[in-house]
């Protein structure tokens, strides 16, 4: 082998030597895995909306759609998303027709068919309060990875502690991301028509 070689040789095959070793010492440590895409959100579900009509996750295709989960007895964070929703909706127009928005309860217990009547007569007409029975409400709410525990109050009566965001999805009922409602009903109608 020619002596000009000879060190450069000895160089690579020192560095191949360290890279291998490094490289089997991270995966013995665990530092190499396989990058997973992030977690699914949304899938099957069937529930009743107020009027006692089936849905499930199919009527979502075809139209952007808004999803919030809360509850009817909820002081505070619901009623003012809703309100905001409802903002949304009305600035839209004729467009509104073109979307779904759906109020999901995480309090099946309480919200029955005609207690989410009842409550959304306060909100635009275009939003459909979805319920069921607690099995079928806690699949979508698994399905959708929202968060929500039942809070006892000292009177013996509860609240719900919930996720409350509002979920994006797209017209194949796919999420997109979480709708932005801090700002103008005109500038978050405009985003949501580019989904039509």
């Amino acid at each position: 082998m020619d002596r000009s070689i000879r060190p450069l040789v000895i160089v690579a095959s020192f560095a191949v030597s360290l890279l291998v070793g490094l490289l089997i010492m991270l995966w013995a440590l665990g530092g190499l895995r396989t990058v997973t895409a992030p977690a699914a959100i949304g899938g099957p579900f069937q529930l009743t909306d107020q009027a006692g009509q089936t849905v499930t996750d199919k009527d979502l295709k075809g139209r952007p759609t808004l999803i919030f989960f809360g509850f009817t007895h909820c002081p505070d964070v619901c009623p003012t998303a809703l309100f905001e929703i409802s903002e949304v909706l009305k600035a839209m127009g004729k467009d509104a027709d073109r979307v779904n928005a759906f109020f999901v309860s995480v309090d099946p217990e309480r919200d029955t068919a005609a207690a989410m009547k009842d409550y959304l007569s306060s909100f635009d007409p275009h939003l459909k309060g979805l319920t069921g029975n607690p099995e079928a409400v806690s699949k979508v709410l698994s399905a959708y990875r929202v968060y929500s525990k039942k809070v006892p109050l000292k009177d013996g009566d509860y609240t719900m502690d919930h996720t409350a965001l509002i979920y994006l999805m797209d017209r194949d009922g796919r999420f997109v991301s979480p709708f932005n409602l801090k700002r103008t009903p005109q500038e978050a109608a405009t985003d949501l028509k580019k989904y039509l």
